[in-house]
């Protein structure tokens, strides 16, 4: 044997094998499997005993399912109260619709809105934190117009921060809004809001960290062929303690109550005072204009209407 001579092909074989040896030990050295071939295709009719649902840690849903569900109810009926009240605060027809109820971080709620903005803060008391409502330019600035005596053309949208007497007119809408958002809240908690603070640039207010969950609750209001949003911000820390409180079947049962004897007797206590403006038109009569310069208190005008018609 060791007068024999290995041949180059053999010498080669060796060298591999030695090789391929190196790696099976390095390895296990690690504790992986060594590299192998393709993987074998799986048996047809074969399926993986368990789903995989992918999960972006970047927008972790803290909110449950139900939690929204609810959130969704309550609002739908909000929207219509508001809508309501802020037609007969504007003496038009307005429209207002819940567009989304979502869960998103506090960095894209910010981002996602325009500078300069209505940016208002809100105490919500008994809840921790504050709350955020935002105010559309395409929309707020229109309202005020009508508030003003304004039609409901659209004109140019002003970019610019507020003024001080249109900051007063905010006040009456956010006023009204806050009103109502109290009402839709009152089956689950008794809310005290206050607007604590107005901005016109977003990203100079911060109430919670850029990455923590927030619901964003988004209506859509149209007046006439205007349109623009409002957004209701509620960070996740500010209805922890009473997400057991939010549930379908508490809105079921809510939706279905007959209306009590007391709030009938406030509808017919707010009815008999309001002002309605009544016009009648008794009879028409053609006179000449010297006949009505000469006209004087007492003076009666004679028409071709029957008295007992």
């Amino acid at each position: 044997m060791s007068g024999e001579v290995l041949t180059q092909a053999e010498v080669e074989n060796l060298l591999k094998a030695m090789a391929a040896g190196a790696q099976e030990a390095a390895a296990a050295a690690k504790g992986t499997a060594p590299l192998a071939g393709p993987p074998e295709s799986p048996r047809p009719g074969w399926k993986p005993k368990e789903k995989i649902t992918p999960y972006d840690f970047k927008r972790p849903e803290r909110v449950g399912k139900e939690q929204i569900r609810a959130l969704q109810t309550m609002h739908e009926g909000f929207a219509r109260n508001f809508a309501a009240a802020l037609s007969a605060l504007l003496r038009c027809m307005v429209e207002v619709k819940l567009t989304s109820v979502d869960q998103l971080t506090y960095s894209e709620f910010v981002f996602s809105l325009e500078n300069p903005t209505c940016f208002n803060l809100l105490k919500a008391e008994p809840l921790e934190g504050n709350l955020i409502l935002d105010i559309n330019p395409s929309i707020l600035y229109p309202i005020i117009d009508r508030l003003l005596g304004g039609g409901r053309e659209a004109g140019p949208i002003a970019r610019r921060p507020l003024t001080e007497i249109e900051l007063r007119l905010v006040s009456r809408i956010t006023s009204l809004f806050l009103k109502e958002l109290a009402h839709a809240w009152e089956n689950v908690l008794t809310l005290n809001f206050e607007v604590v603070q107005v901005e016109s640039n977003p990203q100079l207010v911060q109430i919670v960290p850029p990455n923590e969950v927030v619901v964003l609750i988004s209506f859509e209001i149209t007046i006439g062929e205007l349109r623009g949003m409002l957004n209701l911000c509620i960070p996740y820390n500010a209805i922890e303690r009473i997400s057991t409180k939010l549930s379908s079947n508490t809105w079921i049962s809510y939706a279905r109550r007959q209306s009590s004897q007391e709030h009938v007797e406030q509808i017919s206590r707010t009815l008999r005072g309001s002002l309605v403006e009544v016009r009648v038109r008794l009879a028409t009569s053609r006179i000449k204009t010297g006949e009505l310069i000469r006209l004087r208190v007492g003076d009666i005008i004679t028409t071709k209407k029957d008295i007992h018609t």
